[in-house]
């Protein structure tokens, strides 16, 4: 069956780009380029988020890059989630060679690449957002140990980076972590993820964003997290009773490419992708802070969601239940995992104590 929906995924990859020739028409070979002989690139990109999102906005930046990054030369065609499957589907046709390019978060992925869970662990990450980028730029855990087992999985990250903290919505207050008791609390498809709302005492629920919004109005899931510009657009404010504030976590993700189509690209053109990605990596936070800073004032003036932040002492309650979720991790992904987040723990402290 899961050979059946990603061939029938793949056939409507291959249909999109017959339907839409004059775009390049998702052509990834290279053509001669009328105008000056020089070879042309159509490549295709996939991410998990609706139009306007924020992956939507950073893919749409790469691709206008990429563009003029290489004088006309490069064409990225870009498909929000649902054009051409759901997230999972989009990381297999990554995979497979029917996509090019996608954004893949963690949270949807973890079963495909196990030790990528660890982004999902709560209160891992500093708290200040310099230090943060510094430590998704620098890392030898995460650029280096974790990037080689995104390869061993046939995906290549090219960079990891931020869509901004995580804020909880619920039916009832969670300041006090009793409120997470047997709540039904919408996850991704990630079994780390599970775990971490498992260690607050919830009822994690795995389902997929597009069905989040009636699954909160048709109260079949209690609760949802997301970063709050994702809230806003998604409108998960107008079936909610309480925002909480509780920068527990990240939602990090990554700008991937298919490993064996990159590395049969020309030097030059490489050259160029790797570039552009470099220069997106101060425009990922920008476009972080500029989506999340007007999203909770715009929730607050069109709904009655009460806004709750977490005190330091509450946090502090939720950072020591957590720690279960850290030695669960541990056991699910084996030596190697361990070994990442181990690296990951310690750079941290080398970068806060700075």
């Amino acid at each position: 069956m899961k050979k059946s929906v990603l061939a029938m995924t793949m056939a409507s990859v291959m249909a999109v780009g017959v339907f839409s020739g004059c775009a390049g028409g998702g052509n990834t070979t290279p053509t001669s380029a009328e105008s000056d002989g020089k070879e042309q690139y159509t490549w295709r990109m996939a991410h998990e988020e609706y139009e306007g999102d924020m992956q939507d906005v950073y893919a749409k930046e790469f691709a206008q890059k990429l563009y003029d990054n290489s004088d006309g030369r490069i064409n990225l065609e870009i498909y929000p989630v649902g054009q051409i499957g759901d997230a999972l589907q989009q990381c297999e046709l990554l995979q497979n060679g029917g996509l090019e390019f996608a954004i893949v978060s963690p949270g949807n992925t973890g079963t495909v690449v196990p030790e990528n869970q660890l982004f999902s662990l709560h209160f891992l990450f500093p708290q200040d957002w310099a230090k943060t980028q510094k430590v998704l730029q620098t890392s030898e855990a995460l650029n280096v140990m974790l990037h080689d087992k995104y390869v061993e999985r046939k995906i290549k990250p090219l960079s990891f980076w931020t869509e901004g903290a995580m804020a909880w919505t619920s039916n009832k207050s969670l300041k006090d972590i009793n409120g997470f008791k047997g709540m039904k609390f919408r996850t991704m498809q990630s079994p780390m993820i599970i775990a971490a709302y498992e260690a607050y005492g919830a009822n994690p629920t795995p389902m997929s964003y597009t069905e989040v919004y009636s699954g909160l109005q048709l109260n079949m899931i209690e609760g949802q997290e997301n970063p709050t510009s994702a809230i806003y657009t998604s409108k998960f404010h107008e079936v909610q009773k309480y925002l909480t504030e509780a920068n527990s976590n990240l939602y990090i993700t990554a700008t991937c490419v298919n490993p064996t189509f990159f590395d049969g690209l020309p030097a030059d053109i490489q050259k160029i992708v790797l570039d552009t990605i470099a220069e997106m990596v101060p425009r990922s936070f920008e476009i972080q802070e500029e989506l999340n800073g007007g999203a909770l004032d715009k929730i607050t003036a069109e709904s009655d969601i009460i806004v709750e932040t977490l005190t330091d002492d509450e946090r502090a309650v939720y950072k020591e239940a957590a720690k279960k979720a850290y030695d669960r991790y541990k056991k699910i992904v084996g030596e190697d995992g361990a070994k990442i987040l181990d690296k990951l723990i310690e750079e941290v402290a080398a970068v806060e104590a700075e």
